[in-house]
């Protein structure tokens, strides 16, 4: 009987040996990711800088097929031989479900991404389908909080592990450059940090609301060391246009409504005034976003009209984010590529300009609109503001707008006149419609 016992225990491998053949199991998972990463590029893929609708064709690897099979087949024949050992394999047994669970998860993920990328759409209806487990997870995992950490940041380890440099509960180092670079590659959202985020040393209370609107925001509150201009008259001077930030918001630093209220030619602008877009709904639009390389001057003409609009901007060469904050409205720190941070159904008006031009592609867009889409109320406000391409791309993007299906309000395409005659503004104040 103790000759059996020893028999059956000396066929059953020890725990040292399990242990390496799950380390030998993983060695596949890690070459699939590098396949992954090697033969595609997601920001590459989804966005482009030219304004074209040709689709890039990327196919994975067959054999990244045959690898994860291989490696769900070795899987399932240990996971039977541990589920009949004792509890002592209890914790084993739950990192090998684990491994396994990832196994099958990049298996849905090879299959959807093949037949999504090597056989483009033939028009009408386009479908993005994405396998989901809906098991219900355990009580311990169900209570688990991951940190999150964008896809895009995995081809700019180099600058992540720069910006992960730091020392634990010290001063966080003045790198927001280094951490907008991130997000415009897509880095988004960006790795958190136990550190403390520096001030401004000489930091003064800002103006009180019903003054800071209007008033420009004191030097000592902004830490310039960043930035081309050193101090906010800089950033109002005729002498350092080349100083100043993006070139298309150049005078966005004078903080005046100068330019909003005023109606124009309808033959010769495509601006509307706000007045003129707030009576379409007069006393129902209460919160929105102004998606503007902006320092909060649509947003602070409209708190003055008892409406709260949050401000989406980078700091393109200078103190965006910083003077919106200044003058008490809310700044949120995203690029174009990023998923807004509100619920579904949540504004009431969505407004863009200087922004949405001919330089973005027609993919990119369409991630855009549909996210605003998202956003918006049933019988919300989309309030596109002289978008600006080269005529003959014009159609093009203005069939990606018609498409969500919105009906229109107020629309204008009319020349624009300031440099050659081969460009068109358009603007539009669009409905979406009630779905569901």
């Amino acid at each position: 009987m103790q000759e059996q016992s020893t028999s059956k225990q000396s066929k059953m491998p020890s725990r040292r040996a399990l242990h390496m053949m799950l380390c030998f199991l993983l060695f596949p998972t890690l070459i699939t990711l590098i396949i992954y990463n090697s033969h595609i590029t997601y920001s590459r893929f989804f966005f482009s800088s030219t304004a074209n609708n040709s689709h890039v064709q990327i196919v994975l690897p067959h054999s990244i097929h045959n690898q994860i099979s291989h490696l769900q087949s070795q899987l399932g024949a240990l996971l039977d031989h541990l589920h009949i050992e004792s509890s002592e394999s209890k914790s084993l047994t739950k990192f090998s479900d684990q491994v396994l669970s990832i196994a099958i998860s990049l298996d849905k993920l090879a299959d959807c991404l093949s037949g999504f990328l090597s056989n483009a759409p033939d028009g009408g209806n386009e479908m993005s389908r994405v396998d989901e487990d809906l098991s219900e997870p355990e009580q311990s995992e169900a209570e688990e909080v991951n940190p999150s950490i964008g896809l895009g940041c995995a081809p700019m380890a180099f600058i992540v592990d720069r910006f992960m440099t730091y020392k634990i509960d010290g001063m966080c180092p003045n790198d927001w450059d280094l951490a907008q670079k991130l997000i415009l590659g897509g880095c988004d959202p960006l790795p958190r940090r136990r550190c403390f985020s520096m001030a401004p040393p000489h930091y003064t209370t800002p103006a009180n609301l019903n003054s800071s609107l209007w008033t420009q925001p004191s030097d000592a509150n902004i830490l310039w060391n960043n930035y081309k201009c050193k101090n906010y008259n800089c950033l109002v001077s005729n002498k350092t246009i080349d100083r100043r930030g993006f070139y298309k918001c150049a005078d966005c630093f004078e903080l005046s409504n100068r330019g909003w209220e005023n109606p124009r030619n309808e033959s010769a602008s495509a601006e509307f005034t706000i007045d003129e877009v707030l009576r379409l709904r007069p006393g129902e639009i209460r919160i929105g976003l102004d998606f503007t390389p902006t320092t909060g001057t649509f947003a602070a003409i409209m708190r003055e009209k008892n409406i709260t609009i949050a401000s989406a901007t980078l700091n393109l060469g200078a103190p965006f984010s910083e003077v919106i904050a200044l003058r008490g409205l809310l700044p949120l720190y995203i690029s174009v590529g990023s998923r807004l941070p509100f619920f579904d159904n949540a504004l009431d008006i969505v407004h863009s300009t200087l922004f949405l031009d001919g330089w973005i592609s027609l993919e990119l867009l369409q991630f855009v609109l549909f996210d605003w889409d998202r956003v918006l109320w049933p019988k919300g406000l989309l309030w596109v503001d002289r978008f600006c391409c080269k005529k003959e791309d014009m159609r093009l993007y203005l069939d990606e707008f018609t498409r969500l299906g919105y009906r229109e309000l107020l629309w204008r395409v009319v020349p624009k006149t300031d440099k050659l005659d081969d460009e068109l503004f358009f603007s539009a104040v669009l409905e979406k419609p009630i779905r569901g």
